[in-house]
């Protein structure tokens, strides 16, 4: 269960909302539980959770330089130094607001594996895409180009997460037929990428996912977990997310 916070909580903010979650979240062996706070509060989140390996921190993006004059952006030794297990690669907002390319995802997931944490691939289409039948080709080259230039996919751990764009933010979700069906695809296509490693590998869906939907995705076929972005802000609905 993925918390993507975007550019929301700052330290503050959310050092009250940890507080107010760890305080009715007890630990937990059935699943995993991340966190995506903005840089700025990274450092909140990862004192909160020092004592807690059911919970991961992640950060929502990198740069695939190691260091150097990239005023503005994270390295993967940074966030590794700040606590971060897990990276946001590719988000569909990195993609379409800020231009991100398949070819830099893949240099952002090799730069990940080099230094020792875990890349979360983002992959999807937007709705035109989907309404010209186009959506399987779109993913499937999201998710070859962005683990194209890592060496060791078939013993390192990665994850992927099918994020339709046009069902982020905007309150339709694609049905959990649907989302079954495309992380089917990925299942797939990660056995050719990765060999068995592929049966392991966590799938998550993200796409204005709430309380009240998760459950039923959760319970379809393929959908390994989810990612959250508007519902993850509140604890309270992040609370009931996490327990499906």
């Amino acid at each position: 269960m993925a918390a993507n916070w975007k550019m929301n909580n700052g330290p503050t903010s959310a050092r009250e909302f940890m507080q107010a979650f760890l305080d009715q979240y007890p630990r937990q062996n059935d699943r995993t539980v991340l966190f995506f706070p903005p840089a700025l509060s990274l450092a909140a989140v990862a004192s909160a959770i020092a004592d807690r390996r059911d919970i991961l921190l992640g950060v929502q993006n990198v740069y695939w330089a190691d260091q150097g004059a990239f005023t503005g952006e994270l390295s993967v030794g940074m966030a590794r130094d700040a606590g971060a297990r897990v990276v946001l690669v590719g988000h569909s907002e990195r993609r379409h607001v800020f231009g991100e390319t398949d070819q830099q995802t893949a240099l952002k997931c090799a730069a990940v594996e080099r230094g020792g944490l875990i890349p979360l691939l983002c992959v999807g289409e937007v709705l035109d895409e989907r309404d010209a039948g186009d959506a399987e080709s779109v993913v499937v080259r999201q998710l070859h180009a962005g683990f194209a230039q890592m060496t060791q996919l078939a013993t390192r751990d990665v994850m992927v997460a099918y994020e339709p764009v046009w069902a982020i933010g905007t309150g339709r979700t694609a049905t959990p037929e649907d989302a079954s069906a495309m992380h089917s695809v990925i299942r797939r296509e990660l056995k050719s990428l990765c060999g068995d490693r592929a049966r392991v590998t966590p799938i998550l869906y993200g796409g204005s996912v709430n309380p009240g939907n998760a459950p039923t995705l959760m319970a379809s076929p393929d959908i390994d977990g989810l990612l959250v972005g508007g519902a993850s802000l509140d604890a309270s609905s992040w609370l009931a997310v996490a327990r499906s």
